[in-house]
């Protein structure tokens, strides 16, 4: 210790020299005076462990508001983050894509609507052309079902003869002709009258089968199988005999009966 000041070494961070101001000459009969600066000490670091426990009894603000935000970071980066008054892309997207939909709602109904106006009117039509072709096959089935009854019954007919009723049963079989058969027939009618009577001839036949050869809804072709028993005064007691005759019928268009128009013995 001399009493004088002592050269003070101020730490720098940018520069750690230590600067000495000399304040008299020296080698002077006085003793040297010399002037010293004072800077501020910086204050030593607050340890580590109170910072950590004064931060943790700091109250935390919780921002709700994104302008409250503080950006920390590269400029640029901010300028990529989302506008808060601005809805994000998806969001623009489906608002979007939902307002398409309403705008176009009403187009596709009526396209929906027209969509089912065809299917309506091709159902209809189909349902129409087959009721139509129903209807056709059910009465052409039942024009064949007539038509074989109507042969069945004009073979009997032909082969039941008595010389008691002889004028009502030719009658019957005229009755039941048309065309060229009819034509034939009433102009023989006469010679079949005599010789009926003549033999007294009793005949009564009955059907044993009867199929369809052909037919539609206007003609038809029907093979019948008879059996008849004929009495005349060569045999009084009676002789069975079997027919098998083929015929020919047309549909009258006004009666809608059907009508021999031809009949032959096939076997």
């Amino acid at each position: 210790m001399t009493g004088l000041p002592e050269e003070v070494a101020v730490p720098n961070r940018r520069n750690t020299t230590l600067k000495v101001i000399k304040g008299a000459k020296s080698g002077g009969p006085a003793p040297a005076r010399r002037r010293l600066v004072t800077r501020p000490v910086p204050r030593p670091a607050e340890p580590i462990e109170e910072v950590l426990e004064r931060l943790d009894r700091e109250p935390v603000d919780d921002p709700t508001e994104p302008g409250d935000l503080t950006v920390l970071g590269d400029p640029a980066e901010v300028d990529d983050l989302p506008d808060p008054d601005e809805a994000p892309t998806g969001t623009k997207a489906r608002t979007a894509g939902a307002a398409d939909h309403d705008a176009g709602t009403p187009g596709r109904r009526r396209a929906l609507a027209a969509l089912l106006a065809v299917l309506l009117a091709a159902a209809l039509a189909a349902a129409g052309v087959f009721g139509h072709r129903w209807y056709v096959d059910r009465a052409t089935d039942q024009a064949r079902r007539d038509a074989v009854a109507a042969a069945r019954q004009a073979s009997v007919n032909f082969v039941s003869v008595s010389a008691a009723s002889v004028d009502r049963d030719l009658q019957r079989i005229v009755g039941g002709a048309t065309g060229d058969f009819k034509d034939e027939f009433t102009r023989g009618q006469a010679q079949v009258r005599k010789a009926v009577v003549e033999n007294k001839v009793q005949s009564q036949g009955s059907v044993l089968r009867a199929g369809l050869v052909s037919g539609d809804r206007r003609h038809a072709v029907v093979l019948v199988a008879v059996d008849a028993t004929v009495r005349n005064v060569k045999a009084p007691d009676g002789r069975p005999s079997h027919y098998r005759i083929q015929v020919d019928l047309v549909r009258d268009q006004d009666s809608g009966d059907w009508l021999v128009s031809r009949l032959q013995f096939v076997g």
